[in-house]
């Protein structure tokens, strides 16, 4: 019976557009309480990314040494929680996405509609910060990650973000980094209309020094 579970629970879990799975975990084993995804966790198909939430394996890593890139991870979880229309990666992540940082800051930024507190990964050193922002008040566009597809704020959006707020996600190190790594990357007439749009003019100046 737990067999005939687990495989009528799989096709539902691949049709997802996220491919992230919540789930309420026992205190003592730390297993999924559910019986089915427990045992899709048992068998390789699920991988834990941090407490009460599980990947899916790509079919063709089951059985191998797997995790998500750090980016897609922390999308999949708001995006499981929240939608994925209301998520967007920001800040850090979104400068991680559009190539500006090459090695993984450890810390992802997520914009969400909602509180909630920063949540540490169990498969990696790594962390998770939840701003709480409209993306659809936020200049995004379309992101494909490894765990579905959602939205990350455009190379402009991004450098007024990093550029006033660079302590989201606690490495102001690697702000100006990937400040200076999108600096090209931006049209200038766009990032001067967002700025002045979104009262970021100061914003602005703390980028044009970096030019």
């Amino acid at each position: 019976m737990t067999r005939e579970v687990m495989l009528d629970l799989l096709p539902a879990l691949l049709r997802r557009a996220v491919r992230v799975v919540p789930a309420e975990e026992d205190e003592d084993s730390g297993a999924p309480r559910h019986a089915g995804l427990a045992r899709l966790a048992e068998n390789g198909l699920l991988h834990r990314l941090a407490p009460g939430y599980y990947a899916l394996v790509p079919t063709d890593r089951i059985g191998q040494d797997w995790q998500p890139d750090l980016e897609s991870a922390a999308w999949g979880i708001a995006a499981a929680d929240d939608g994925p229309r209301s998520v967007a990666l920001m800040g850090l992540s979104a400068a991680r996405a559009h190539g500006a940082l090459a090695d993984s800051p450890g810390a992802a930024v997520i914009a969400t509609t909602r509180n909630r507190p920063t949540l540490r990964f169990t498969d990696r050193d790594a962390t998770v910060s939840f701003v709480r922002r409209d993306p659809r008040r936020l200049k995004i566009e379309r992101h494909t990650s490894t765990l579905g597809n959602g939205w990350v704020t455009t190379v402009e959006q991004t450098l007024l973000d990093l550029a006033a707020y660079p302590q989201l996600g606690g490495r102001p190190d690697l702000a100006d980094q990937a400040v200076t790594g999108l600096i090209d990357k931006a049209d200038p007439h766009v990032l001067y209309s967002l700025a002045s749009a979104q009262r970021r003019l100061g914003a602005l100046d703390r980028i044009l020094l970096q030019v």
